[in-house]
């Protein structure tokens, strides 16, 4: 019965991508398919246009979770959708312009985008309803050595109406009693050390429990192991970052020309950032300051000024404690909301201190509080520093330094150039997510584990 349902709901998500493409269909054929230059597309043509539609739409939203009924809030998904939607339609209206080779009437896309607006919010409410009815809460247990708080996280990110947390246990416990687990059908393990985690592991397997672990840095170092075989004996090969020539190269050159594209296109809203942060306190529009960039090297960050001028007259270095920091500017508030303030680092990317895509580069003296109770922390500097990367998709600005590190280790450890396209699709998405500007609490570095 599980088994039918699961293939429901793979049904259910298969259809989402079909329905929003069927507004598009309609006015394609409707309204764009006669403007084309030459001719109007006929079978085969059509046909290929709206399942290039459906395909990027359907890449989009997997990207952004879409389709995660079972973990994601319904206000969450349909905001995915629609991220989704509107970046599809504007690469599809792109691509009728160059085959009409002139400006399309835009109002039946924009008919096309409430309608798909409209579907993600029907098929969001009646998927979601139907998955909870037909799935029952899972019976959970939290294992944990240190951070026992995760079953507060589970309420925080409403995962509570997917698991039931009946039990929350010290690894020790449940060492001395496996069979206590058997009436579990999700394990959450937090901070559990490996031998006792494996152990655990080998005895819950044979049960069909599903295990969800949150690593330790050791873990995510191996995930990133090479498989070798070596002495007549399966090995696997832990090392620094090493990125391919090809990788190297190609990323070099995209963060060359994205930009000075971006460059062109936000120059206007930079210069008309740069005038309101100048008339709003009469102050400079642009800050400098050392940070940390690939194998500690220190350089000047360029950024837009969204704090006082004497936000920091003491000398100490502080994070920001967001929304209720008094050192924010009204403007400041509001670049950095949209991460506005953020646009000067492209001279960064382009002078070579900075790459699109890596950890965030990090001030010196915060770092080197952070690496006094985490020496691993300095793990983070085997690549270049990045605008974006794993830890701002998959993180906050209040992370603590310890899952941040984990965070960016799990891009170091396996680069690629399709990981980095869509670390940028997905940057897209936090903009409209105000949790990930959350800042820590006053007078603190959040250098805690």
């Amino acid at each position: 019965m599980t088994r039918l349902k699961t293939t429901i709901l793979r049904l259910l998500k298969f259809i989402n991508p079909v329905l929003m493409t069927a507004p598009f269909g309609y006015a394609w054929y409707e309204f764009y398919r006669e403007t084309l230059y030459y001719e109007p597309f006929y079978r085969r043509g059509n046909y290929a246009l709206l399942i290039l539609f459906l395909v990027i739409y359907a890449y989009l939203a997997h990207i952004y979770e879409g389709y995660s009924v079972s973990t994601s809030k319904k206000n969450d998904i349909v905001l995915s959708q629609t991220l989704s939607i509107f970046i599809t339609d504007c690469l599809m209206y792109v691509l009728t312009y160059m085959l009409a080779r002139h400006l399309p009437n835009p109002l039946p896309l924009l008919g096309v985008f409430i309608s798909q607006i409209i579907i993600s919010f029907i098929w969001t409410w009646l998927v979601s309803g139907w998955y909870f009815a037909a799935f029952p809460k899972k019976k959970t247990t939290i294992i944990f050595d240190d951070r026992p708080e995760l079953d507060l996280l589970i309420q925080k990110y409403g995962l509570d109406v997917v698991y039931d947390v009946h039990r929350k246990i010290n690894v020790k416990d449940v060492i001395s009693n496996l069979r206590i687990l058997d009436d579990s059908d999700v394990i959450f393990f937090s901070g559990v050390h490996s031998h006792d985690r494996n152990v655990i592991i080998k005895y819950t397997l044979n049960k069909k429990t599903e295990n969800f672990i949150i690593p330790r840095i050791g873990d995510v170092l191996m995930h990133g192991a090479k498989k070798v075989h070596m002495l007549h004996l399966p090995m696997l090969m832990v090392q620094r970052y090493n990125p391919t020539i090809e990788y190297t190269f190609i990323k070099r050159l995209f963060d060359l020309v994205v930009s000075l594209i971006c460059l062109i296109i936000f120059s206007p809203l930079m210069i008309i950032t740069a005038i309101a942060i100048r008339i709003s306190d009469g102050g400079p529009a642009l800050y400098k300051q050392v940070r940390l960039t690939k194998n500690g090297k220190k350089f000047k960050i360029y950024k837009f000024r969204s704090m006082r001028m004497d936000a920091e007259k003491d000398g100490v270095a502080r994070l920001s404690t967001g929304d209720s920091d008094t050192r924010i500017t009204p403007v400041g508030r509001f670049i950095r909301r949209f991460r506005i303030d953020e646009f000067p680092q492209l001279f960064n990317v382009i002078a070579g201190d900075m790459s699109l895509i890596g950890p965030r580069p990090e001030r010196p003296e915060i770092a080197e509080e952070y690496m006094k109770k985490l020496p691993e922390y300095n793990l983070r500097l085997q690549t270049k520093a990045g605008m974006t990367g794993y830890a701002q998709i998959y993180g906050k600005y209040n992370s603590t330094p310890y899952d941040k590190l984990q965070l960016d280790l799990f891009y170091t450890i396996n680069p690629s150039f399709i990981e980095d396209i869509r670390i940028i699709f997905s940057t897209i998405k936090i903009l409209f997510i105000k949790e990930s500007t959350d800042g820590i609490e006053e007078g603190k570095t959040n250098a805690a584990r």
